[in-house]
């Protein structure tokens, strides 16, 4: 009980910083892209790549700090699907997903109260552009891409933490860019919870269908996909 607590607390804070910092992505890339007179385009997608690059570094390390806290209920949910969760349990996990939500809330209130008004058009979550069976399938798609590539990433890929967080940033720019026109794409329900409680959307069945239920249906799929073809290493009983 009281581990639970203390991991949902985590996985919030760390929910509120990730949605602060990942919300500025925008005006960061405008600002850093007209500072180095770069086009917008395939330069400014390379400023966006090594800003989130730098993030994944450094929230990888305060995730480590908070005892192995996460910012995604997705990610949360697949690394218990596919055997990785630890000492995670479903109690912990209904601790966990509204705290994250709670952190997103506040991450994306916190980051429209401080960006400088020239710059808050750029701020805002996820949103269906096509309709909602649509949008649905493409965003549990997404979902289902971005966390096979991530548990492959981490679990199976390259031990160089600079070349891992590389290629995570890589793939998460390319399925944002692939999804644009579909759900914006969020690939994480707490982000989308944020930015949609902020627009007094977040009790609604598009919310809920597309960036939760969808989302966590590609996610548990892709975690068993990864699990049958990289099965976890069976522990030998002792004599």
């Amino acid at each position: 009980m009281k581990g639970a607590i203390k991991a949902a607390i985590a996985d919030g804070t760390l929910t509120f910083l990730w949605i602060f910092c990942a919300s500025s992505l925008g005006p960061a890339t405008y600002v850093i892209a007209t500072a180095l007179g770069l086009s917008s385009g395939l330069p400014s997608l390379v400023v966006t790549t090594v800003l989130i690059f730098l993030l994944l570094f450094i929230f990888g390390f305060i995730g480590d700090l908070f005892g192995g806290a996460t910012f995604n209920p997705t990610a949360t949910a697949a690394f218990y699907a596919a055997g990785l969760g630890g000492e995670d349990s479903l109690f912990s996990a209904a601790l966990r997903f509204p705290a994250q939500a709670a952190g997103a809330v506040g991450g994306a209130l916190a980051i429209v109260e401080v960006t400088p008004l020239q710059y808050k058009h750029m701020l805002g979550g996820p949103s269906l552009k096509v309709d909602l069976h649509t949008g649905a399938i493409a965003e549990g798609l997404l979902t289902f891409t971005i966390t096979f590539a991530v548990l492959f990433i981490v679990i199976r890929g390259p031990t160089n933490a600079l070349v891992k967080n590389w290629l995570l940033s890589m793939s998460t720019v390319a399925l944002v860019v692939a999804g644009s026109s579909y759900t914006g794409p969020s690939m994480n329900p707490a982000n989308a919870f944020g930015w949609a409680y902020i627009n007094n959307k977040h009790n609604t069945w598009e919310q809920f269908y597309v960036y939760w239920i969808c989302p966590f249906i590609g996610a548990i799929l892709a975690a068993w996909v990864f699990r049958f073809i990289f099965p976890p290493p069976v522990k030998q009983k002792k004599a």
